[in-house]
This record gives C-alpha cells, structure tokens and sequence, in this order.
C-alpha cells in the first residue's frame, strides 16, 4: 500500500510541480528532486549479498536489513522516517517428536508481517514479509527467529517502495544478474582507534 497523508494516490516523485501543493517554497521543491535523486539511484556492489536459492534453486539476490536500515538513516535522516508492524500472523506452529526415544520436541514456525514505513511528511509504504523456524528446539526460541524475519523482510519490502537505492533495483532481473559480477572495493582502514 502506498500513499500520503496529504494526497493518497501520491506514490512517486517526478518532477517540482508534483509538490507545488506542499509549499510554493523553491527551496522545497529543491529538496525533493534532491530526494528523488538520491532514491533513484542504484546499489552498488558493498550493498549486495546473495544465497542459495530454495531448492537449490538459482542464487537469490538481497540486501541486508541491517544495510538498508544505515541507508534509509543516510537518505531520510535517523529522524525523518519511522516503520511500525501493522499486523503479525503466526500462519502455523508444528511440533514433531523424535523418532527415537527421548528426543527431543522440535518446532517448524511460519510468521507473516506487515510493516508500514512513514516519512516525516507524511508519505508512507506498507508491504508484507515472511519469517520461518525450521527444526528448532526451543519454540519461544523458534517464534522469535521467524517473527525478527518476517519483520526485517516485511520492511525491507516496504523500504523497497521507495526507490532503487532501497533495495528496488534488485527487481531488475538484469541489473542484479550484472552487480554480483563487479568487484566489491576493498575497505582500507585509515582512521586509528581513539583510547
């Protein structure tokens, strides 16, 4: 779902006249081709991780949580947007016994989120993430795994909505096809730790 609270088909930045009716302000309009900039870039190599594919299937292309959270914080600012979990679903929670005797309870987990990311002026995103727990011990254990998973996916997936720069370009069939074949530049530490 997409929108914003001053005109709820609004989903996307095109041009300065799209925004005359936040403010007739030069300077705003600036900022937000600025913006629009910024969001339509694409990730570079540092960004991208990749993993098997289910099934053995083709590796899968994605950016880390972690990263697109720094990303959003440097695009937005740390205070110019927020994510908040709209609805999370345990879809379903099996036990099975070992077959032996004495062994112990294991627990298969499926948790479904939706997190909703607003910006600062209002506009905002919502999008649906999936989490499992597969074979695990423990099931406060297992419901917690799928649950951060279904939320970090839920909100990557609403990030995405955004722009290239937050994980949508990796939707490019091509373009992911060719990042993963550039060299990831060397990290150099040049600064000393202070004691």
């Amino acid at each position: 779902m997409h929108g914003s609270v001053l005109n709820p088909s609004f989903s996307t930045f095109n041009d300065a006249q799209r925004y005359s009716y936040i403010n007739s302000n030069d300077d705003t309009a600036t900022r937000i081709m600025e913006l629009d900039a910024k969001l339509q870039m694409k990730l570079g190599p540092e960004y991208i991780s990749q993993r098997p594919g289910p099934g053995g299937g083709p590796k899968l292309t994605y950016i880390e949580g972690w990263k697109v959270i720094n990303l959003a914080n440097e695009i937005f600012g740390h205070n110019g947007w927020s994510s908040s979990i709209v609805n999370l679903t345990t879809d379903y929670m099996d036990s099975t016994e070992g077959y032996e005797s004495g062994s112990p309870t294991r627990w298969n987990i499926g948790v479904t989120a939706i997190v909703k990311v607003t910006l600062r002026d209002g506009v905002f995103h919502e999008d649906v993430g999936y989490g499992t727990a597969e074979n695990q011990r423990n099931k406060g254990a297992a419901l917690d795994k799928a649950k951060k998973e279904a939320v970090t996916d839920a909100l990557k997936r609403s990030l995405r909505n955004f722009g290239n720069v937050l994980g949508n370009c990796l939707y490019d069939k091509k373009y992911a096809q060719n990042i993963v074949k550039v060299k990831v530049p060397e990290v150099r530490e040049t600064a000393k730790m202070c004691r």
